[in-house]
């Protein structure tokens, strides 16, 4: 019989103590729940991935065209990586994760969606911040391509444009730095934005001074710890 609980790694990062575990849950059967807590605080789950899924679907669902150069803000347990790439049309999937051990446990198949992302050839992972290489155009987010512009750019980091996962990323929700970001996109080009909480008018707002069109999405999802849906958005904008 598995175990109910398990540490799979646990190393230092640049934000802390980063660690990678393995549980089960008899609300879930005999699904194994993979989580990765930094520091005290839980970082992400495969309790609930809908959402994270979603920000794939709903952001790829609003571009045009075939032979899409994407770009994925945050590895986590790669839900939203996998579910871009079950989007034919992909050519290329740049994942740009700021932690190395997050991308180890990736490439050594430590979390199950490893062995999806490693075996598919469109996938390429990128050590580096999502938020330096956003606000940095001329040098952008492939290292093989200076200014690179891509059709779509999906970021899964903080837990909402008010709850950041580093307080650093703070600055990154200013017209100016969206705007910097918005020129590695094409015209038409699509952001597409995961938040834990239900959508904000004000970000809305602040979404608007920069993409021509925004849109807002509530994603529900089944939780059995309360017996009801829950609920998680994404923004989808478009580059007039």
């Amino acid at each position: 019989m598995p175990a109910l609980f398990e540490e799979i790694d646990s190393q230092s990062s640049p934000l802390g103590e980063i660690s990678l575990r393995r549980r089960r849950m008899p609300v879930f059967g005999d699904r194994d729940i993979y989580e990765v807590k930094l520091g005290d605080e839980f970082l992400m789950s495969s309790m609930f991935v809908e959402a994270e899924e979603a920000l794939s679907t709903l952001g790829l669902a609003a571009v045009q065209g075939d032979k899409l150069s994407v770009v994925v803000g945050g590895l986590g347990l790669g839900y939203t990586a996998v579910a871009a790439l079950q989007d034919d049309r992909i050519a290329e999937l740049l994942v740009v994760e700021a932690l190395d051990t997050v991308i180890g446990w990736h490439k050594d198949e430590l979390v199950p969606l490893g062995k999806v992302l490693n075996a598919d050839t469109r996938n390429r992972y990128v050590l580096g911040s999502f938020f330096d290489l956003a606000s940095d155009p001329g040098a952008g987010f492939d290292p093989n391509s200076e200014g690179k512009k891509f059709d779509a750019i999906l970021l899964d980091i903080d837990h909402s444009p008010s709850e950041f996962l580093n307080s650093a990323n703070a600055s990154f929700y200013t017209t100016a730095n969206l705007a910097l970001m918005a020129e590695q996109l094409k015209l038409g080009g699509v952001f597409a934005m995961w938040s834990q909480n239900l959508p904000d008018e004000r970000f809305e707002a602040l979404l608007k001074t920069v993409f021509e069109r925004v849109y807002s999405h509530v994603v529900s999802f089944y939780n059995p710890f309360q017996g009801r849906d829950s609920t998680n958005s994404v923004y989808v904008c478009v580059k007039g």
